[in-house]
């Protein structure tokens, strides 16, 4: 791979003889290095974009219905601001937060439905998130990626049916 090629003098110097430094020819290891650094770069696979698949069904005129027991809402407003509540809004204590501190509310909710239905798997809570006209995509995405943190099993996202007891609250917050 590398040679050695240390120059031939023929002549002796009176007293010393003079010594050169050896030449390395490293021309084969750097030819080696590509090679590989090539090889590598050809045969690693890149990291791919991962998208979120979100499925929202058809259009119906019946509406669904949920155990409201096992039900957290959670609408969208501005400035990055959430107010979430469980079971019916009419009944409902609504609350405010900011999306930085929604996953505690969210894995509280989730305790909430646990302890409340005796951790039967078969009772998992569901969340429907309500983006609203002043939300921004930003925050939806962030609540969407807190879902799958918190391993929420369902989770729908209802951006038509804001009710008027939600949208009053949202006002009087000025959300």
């Amino acid at each position: 791979m590398a040679t050695l090629t240390a120059p031939q003098n023929g002549k002796a110097v009176k007293g010393r003889t003079q010594t050169h430094a050896p030449n390395v020819d490293l021309t084969a290891m750097v030819d080696l290095a590509f090679l590989l650094i090539t090889f590598f770069m050809l045969t690693t696979s890149l990291a791919k974009m991962r998208a979120m698949e979100i499925v929202k069904p058809v259009d119906s005129k019946e509406p669904i219905t949920l155990a409201q027991s096992r039900t957290m809402t959670i609408l969208l407003g501005k400035n990055n601001q959430a107010v979430y509540y469980m079971g019916e809004a009419t009944k409902a204590i609504m609350q405010t937060t900011s999306l930085a501190t929604i996953q505690k509310y969210i894995l509280q909710g989730k305790q909430q439905v646990a302890q409340q239905h005796q951790h039967d798997p078969s009772k998992f809570m569901v969340v429907v998130i309500k983006p609203t006209a002043t939300a921004n995509y930003k925050n939806f995405v962030d609540v969407i990626d807190e879902m799958h943190i918190a391993d929420v099993k369902s989770y729908f996202i209802d951006d038509r049916n804001v009710l008027a007891q939600e949208r009053a609250f949202m006002q009087a917050r000025g959300m």
